[in-house]
This record gives C-alpha cells, structure tokens and sequence, in this order.
C-alpha cells in the first residue's frame, strides 16, 4: 500500500514539474508573440524600412517556425507522457484493487484462524482441565493406597507381634517331658 501512495506521490510530482515547465515554455512563446506583435506595429509605421526589416521578420518568422515545431514536438511528448502515466494510474488502480481484495480476503483468514485458534485453546483449557482432575484422582488413590499399605504393614507388624507372643507362650507347653 505504501508503494502505491509513493508510486503517485512520484507520478503527481512528475506530472506537476511537467506542468511548470510546459507553462515556462508557453510563456516564453507568448512572450515572444508579444515582441513578434510589437516588431510588426513598428513595421507598420516605418512603411520607409519595410523591405529591410521584411528580412528580419522573415528570420524571425523562421525561427518561430522552428521554435513553435519543436513546441509542437515537446507538446507532443508531452501528451504521450501523460497517457502513458495515465495508463500507469489505471493500472495503480486496478492493482490497488487487487490489493485491497487480498488484503480483505487476507483479514478474513486471519479472522478464521484467530476463531480456531481460540477454539483450540478452549479445548486445550478443557483437556488440561480433564488432565489435572485425573492427576488429582490419581494422587488421591495412590495417597489412599498409601495409606492401607502403610495399615496392612502396621497390621503385619502387629500379627507377628502377636505370633511371637503366642509361640513365646505355647513353646514351654510343647516342650518333651512336660505335659500341659
């Protein structure tokens, strides 16, 4: 998009310097036009002078000739630079246009991407959710697993307490020559 703004910025610019010069240069023939008006008035008061300055309006005359055909000739360079950066402008136009539909269609898919973005975080959010219930669940039942291991060793503990006491017991009773 800038380059476009810079790409007329540059054209209008070229279009305005070529603007001031022709001006320059249709002033410069006017002024001319003047002094050639002027030559002529005087000429047709000195009626005494007319066939020598008949020459020199005959030179100058040449080289208005001369000077309005290479004024014809940059008018019509002129007119060719102006259709061609007439040409470039439409073209501008029609590439602009381009853009802006890409840029509508690039929004657009920016837009859809950002919902499925979100839509993939609400599920993320939901599974790590779902994750961390199960860890809990997990902690849960191994702290409860934990804890009857940690009952059954202590009833272990206590079974062969008591074995050892019932077989401290019993172990006179059985002993040879004793009866009980």
């Amino acid at each position: 998009m800038k380059r476009v703004a810079y790409i007329n910025l540059v054209g209008v610019c070229a279009l305005a310097s070529l603007c001031v010069a022709q001006w320059q240069h249709d002033r410069r023939l006017n002024l001319q036009i003047n002094g050639l008006e002027k030559t002529r008035l005087e000429q047709a008061g000195k009626l005494t002078e007319q066939e020598r300055s008949l020459r020199g309006v005959n030179a100058d005359l040449a080289q208005f000739k001369e000077q309005f055909s290479k004024a014809q000739s940059e008018l019509s360079a002129s007119l060719q630079s102006l259709r061609a950066a007439e040409r470039l402008t439409n073209q501008f136009t029609l590439e602009r246009e381009q853009l802006k539909t890409s840029v509508t269609n690039w929004a657009n898919a920016v837009a859809a991407r950002d919902q499925r973005l979100k839509e993939a975080n609400a599920e993320i959010s939901r599974l790590a959710n779902e994750l961390n219930a199960s860890i809990r669940k997990y902690n849960e039942l191994a702290s409860n697993y934990n804890g009857v291991v940690k009952d059954l060793n202590e009833l272990r503990a206590r079974l062969a307490q008591l074995y050892s006491t019932n077989a401290a017991q019993t172990a006179p009773a059985l002993q040879p020559g004793r009866h009980p």
